[in-house]
């Protein structure tokens, strides 16, 4: 059994918030009711405050890795962004509100980062309006602007991965137990679909999570059940869950407690076991999945950082799709509660050197990113007018004039 290995030890900084109304509407009026077979569904919190408190290490390591973290929380709908004050040498947070936020993905061409992030309805695309090098009159040396937002209906997308080949991301469409990506007629285009389910089908089937890529291409996915009729899935989330070859249709490791988040870093596949709180890497050769250590909560989204996993940590709702895993009795024999938190996991010995724990109404994360090159992101939303004059004009092709 792998234990928790945390640093207890809490700095100076905490960040303290008022979340006080609905999550802004993006272009329409939101409507906060979720489909009631959707197993993540929850509604946001009109009231509550909520804080970061990082440890006593977390802002020191990030000074020093160069870069940021972004994270969501779609209970209350909260983008955080998380940076560092070149001024102060303090943490930097900045956070908007879209509704039920859950995947998060980034891309890097040219010297510009684009995120991509999915809402209740939507999946948004935000782009970097600062040249490299280039810093905001306020001080941000990236500052993203939502500049478009396709409507998807509400059909659960997860894990979002940017294409290399396209201009289009990969998600993982958990509603319609398949992998998707855009499509300008459409709602949205499948292209793949798990072996053991027939079609694609709004029933949430074997809820279908996580998406790892290859050299720019699907590769893994995580899936709670194999199972293929409407939220049969909820009956397997002890041992049900599994890891599926996507070129193959094989899968390569069985047996998992609801496993989310699969990635590949430095030729090795990681992923989370949801239900008992467990990051670990995933044994190709034997199809065992090797524990590497214990997060005190529900465990989603997992990034790199050199030699460093992000993890998003959080609270179980007190719910059916929560109740009678083994992450509870695991809770009780470390004699922990349930932390809300992101996780910094150093993957050689499976120590959890820094936190960043969240405490009030945000219980729940869904992803999180590192934002390589970027210390201070800044992104725009819908209530201020400060998007209204951002305004970034493609360059104009000038014709050579007399003589050039």
């Amino acid at each position: 059994m792998v234990a928790a290995r945390t640093a207890h030890l809490f700095g100076d900084e905490t960040f303290d918030f008022k979340h006080c109304t609905e999550p802004e509407p993006p272009m329409t009026e939101q409507d906060p009711a979720h489909a009631p077979d959707a197993p993540d569904a929850a509604q946001p919190e009109k009231t509550g405050t909520f804080n970061l408190q990082p440890s006593r290490t977390f802002t020191p390591w990030l000074r020093s890795v160069g870069g940021s973290i972004a994270f969501t929380t779609y209970q209350v709908g909260k983008l955080f962004l998380i940076g560092i004050n070149p001024e102060t040498g303090r943490l930097s947070v900045y956070e908007r509100s879209f509704p039920r936020c859950m995947g998060f993905g980034v891309s890097q061409t040219g010297g510009r980062t684009t995120l991509w992030m999915s809402s209740l309805y939507q999946l948004w695309r935000m782009e970097n309006f600062l040249d490299p090098g280039q810093v905001s009159s306020d001080g941000f040396d990236a500052v993203f602007v939502p500049v478009e937002g396709r409507t998807t209906g509400d059909i659960d997308i997860h894990d979002i991965h940017p294409q290399p080949d396209s201009p289009a991301p990969v998600f993982v469409a958990t509603r319609f137990n398949c992998l998707a990506t855009l499509d300008y007629r459409n709602s949205f285009k499948p292209v793949w679909l798990p072996p053991f389910v027939d079609r694609v089908a709004a029933e949430d089937r074997c809820h279908l999570n996580g998406l790892a890529m290859a050299e720019g291409k699907p590769k893994y996915v995580t899936c709670v059940a194999t199972t293929n009729s409407g939220g049969a899935w909820r009956n397997n989330r002890q041992d049900g869950g599994v890891i599926v070859d996507v070129e193959t249709n094989e899968i390569v490791c069985s047996g998992l407690s609801m496993p989310h988040s699969p990635r590949l870093y430095r030729g090795a596949l990681y992923a989370v076991q949801s239900g008992t709180g467990e990051f670990g890497k995933v044994d190709l050769e034997t199809g065992r999945f090797e524990p590497m250590c214990f997060l005190p909560g529900f465990v989603r989204g997992v990034a790199f950082v050199g030699d460093h996993a992000v993890i998003g940590v959080s609270r179980p709702r007190p719910e059916k799709t929560f109740e009678g895993l083994a992450l509870d009795q695991r809770l009780e024999e470390a004699g922990q509660q349930p932390t809300s938190m992101v996780a910094i996991v150093n993957i050689h010995t499976g120590d959890i050197e820094h936190t960043l724990q969240i405490q009030g109404v945000v219980q729940e994360l869904y992803d999180v990113a590192f934002l390589p090159g970027i210390r201070r992101p800044k992104l725009l939303g819908f209530r201020t007018p400060e998007i209204r004059f951002q305004v970034r004009p493609a360059p104009f092709p000038v014709a050579a004039g007399p003589g050039g």
